[in-house]
């Protein structure tokens, strides 16, 4: 299965954000994500509500939420929730947390509250009742199911994490090298575990722009690697060089700081540092039979769901775009607003 799904940051109307998650619905996205960071933008719960509420098929979630911002029975809570106004559709995504906290001058969470939050959000989802913090807590009205939780991560020990609670994993580029490299790790910490490594879901999640013209789709797209700058930064601080590819370090030696108040934002010279050959690498740029191509390399490796973040400019054109000539390629030639329409004559 390979399956396609978008991303969008909350700095936009709510009824835009309902349209755009419309259109992605009708041009065969199967997954809508939402970005969380409180301070920088809007506040993704109400917006999810509103997503929910005006689709039918699609899953939805964050991309990503953290185990501190929310305590874990709030966001266990929130899920919960969700998932009784959709019928079940909702799916976690987690990680350490990057710019919620940062932005307050506050570290990413511990993998080990990583791990015990999630734990959390699945007890209290599944309705049991559990000891938290040395109390007895359910939420014994949770009816919806056990949201999938998909793990974010980028060094050994977060994917070998991944690897051993995660539903599916999070990779921020759509390097496939860089993938291959990071499913390594994500498939030791599932035999940890003994875990299935075949049943983990595996994202690609990436900024992409359709054109012939190179240098423009770059300029478009070149923020996205000096956002994952911020987590490669972290890396460096925690491993020695010899432990993490030079094709995931060796950018940011020419990196002179990050404002998070330009965070993912096109045009921000927090992206001056990028080159051209990182974009191509880690970003989807050019033709539609060169998306194509990339994509096809990224399914080779083991992806399995391929996340636009969509907040480029011009985001229904992108639909629209991937709707009739890109999705199509993969996933039997028909969108989903067609498949709908057979279904309903048969």
């Amino acid at each position: 299965m390979f399956e396609f799904a978008f991303t969008l940051k909350p700095d936009m109307a709510p009824e835009r954000a309902v349209a755009l998650t419309r259109q992605a619905e009708d041009a065969g996205f199967v997954y809508g994500w939402i970005f969380d960071s409180h301070l920088l933008w809007q506040e993704p719960y109400p917006l999810l509500t509103l997503m929910v509420a005006n689709t039918r098929h699609m899953r939805f979630g964050t991309c990503v939420t953290n185990p501190i911002v929310r305590d874990p029975t709030v966001t266990a809570s929130l899920l919960a929730t969700l998932n009784r106004i959709s019928g079940g559709r909702m799916d976690c995504g987690i990680g350490r947390g990057d710019s919620s906290r940062r932005v307050m001058g506050k570290k990413p969470a511990t993998l080990e509250t990583l791990e015990e939050a999630v734990q959390v959000i699945r007890d209290l989802n599944s309705g049991k009742q559990i000891t938290y913090e040395d109390h007895p807590i359910q939420m014994t009205w949770a009816d919806g199911g056990v949201p999938p939780v998909w793990v974010a991560a980028y060094g050994p020990k977060a994917l070998r994490c991944a690897g051993r609670i995660g539903d599916g994993v999070i990779l921020q580029f759509s390097d496939p090298d860089l993938i291959k490299w990071c499913l390594g790790f994500v498939k030791k910490g599932a035999e940890e575990a003994g875990r299935d490594f075949s049943k983990i879901k595996v994202m690609s999640a990436t900024a992409v722009w359709v054109s012939n013209d190179k240098n423009t789709a770059r300029e478009r797209v070149r923020w996205f690697p000096a956002l994952v700058s911020n987590h490669v930064v972290d890396l460096v601080s925690r491993y020695r060089p010899e432990e993490l590819p030079p094709e995931l370090t060796s950018y940011i030696r020419d990196r002179t700081g990050y404002n998070y108040l330009h965070h993912a934002e096109v045009g921000s010279s927090n992206a001056d540092f990028v080159s051209d050959d990182v974009v191509d690498r880690f970003c989807i740029v050019g033709s539609v039979p060169e998306h194509i191509r990339k994509l096809e390399q990224l399914r080779s490796v083991g992806v399995t769901q391929f996340n636009i973040y969509l907040m480029c400019g011009e985001e229904e054109e992108t639909l629209e775009i991937y709707g009739r000539d890109i999705i199509p390629k993969f996933v039997g030639g028909i969108s989903h607003k067609k498949a709908q329409k057979i279904t309903k004559d048969l």
